[in-house]
């Protein structure tokens, strides 16, 4: 019957285990192997991380240099410049994606293998995100068809605002409160765009009925006829024009004015117009009709 260790001996003999243990620990510290291969792992991916950087500093300057040439031409500015971002974005998930596998290659890790569960991964997940595919898709034919681009005022749904940026997913709009609207390409069904064509500036004149109307529609158009030379009227693209009487309301005539204007400057443009032909027509002596009471004494005078 063999002997049973005792408790001495099983000390002594997890002590040496113990310290056996730490030898090879320590050795393999102490290896220059070990440390050679870790710098060249730490060297490799420094490399990778620095070389990645240049090409995507690289790419996007050579897109720049080609679209500064194109974009010399002004029917193209818009829809190029928004190109050019969306572009440089291309780049930059591609040539990172790439070191990323280059990275996980110096580890010693199947990239090819990832690569290809990543395929099927992708492939069930695509069945599942077909508004993800659909996003894409619209996104793509936006950009395209240059339905509108970067630094356009549309109104899309109930977001009414400046793009601030078009993706392959979403469009980002900015209204004049600050809010930034974020949109599925896949939800947009109808886009109106202010900023293809020069605007159109409508402003409203309102004399009381007292008023000689053929005096009123001289002195408006003598006014109008001053702006084109002002130069706080830079944005008016041709002399306003005063299109007569527009309604007869209960208590004024209501005389309409039109200006057409470079895109998007009508809002500022009709501000300063109304304020300046107030101070016009009331130099002049036309009155702006206002709201008044009358006071009436129904008792008869003793």
């Amino acid at each position: 019957m063999a002997k049973e260790p005792t408790v001495a001996e099983t000390v002594t003999e997890k002590t040496k285990e113990t310290f056996d243990l730490f030898e090879r620990v320590k050795e393999a510290l102490l290896s220059e192997k070990l440390w050679f291969d870790v710098g060249l792992v730490a060297l490799k991916i420094l490399l990778i991380i620095v070389l990645a950087g240049l090409v995507v500093r690289l790419g996007k300057a050579v897109l720049r240099r080609v679209f500064s040439v194109r974009l010399r031409r002004p029917l193209s500015d818009r829809r190029e410049r928004t190109l050019l971002k969306l572009l440089e974005n291309v780049i930059s998930y591609v040539v990172y994606f790439a070191a990323i596998l280059a990275i996980l290659s110096t580890f010693n890790i199947n990239v090819a293998g990832l690569i290809a569960g990543a395929g099927v991964l992708g492939l069930a997940v695509g069945f599942g995100a077909q508004s993800l595919v659909k996003d894409v898709i619209t996104g793509f034919f936006i950009i395209f068809e240059d339905q509108f681009s970067v630094g356009d005022y549309v109104r899309i749904g109930e977001a009414e605002g400046t793009v601030e940026e078009i993706g392959l997913r979403t469009t980002k709009i900015k209204v004049y409160t600050g809010e930034l609207h974020i949109i599925p390409n896949g939800n947009i069904q109808e886009v109106v765009n202010s900023s293809i064509y020069n605007s159109l500036a409508i402003i409203d004149v309102r004399v009381s009925y007292e008023t000689n109307i053929p005096k009123a529609e001289s002195l408006i158009k003598e006014f109008l006829a001053s702006l084109m030379g002002d130069e706080n009227y830079e944005d008016l693209l041709a002399p306003p024009e005063l299109l007569g009487v527009q309604a007869l309301e209960p208590n004024h005539v209501v005389m309409r004015i039109s200006a057409e204007t470079a895109p998007m400057m009508h809002f500022g443009l009709a501000r300063r117009l109304r304020m300046d032909l107030k101070q016009f027509l009331q130099e002049n002596g036309i009155e702006i009709p206002y709201p008044k009471m009358v006071m009436v004494d129904s008792k008869p005078s003793e």
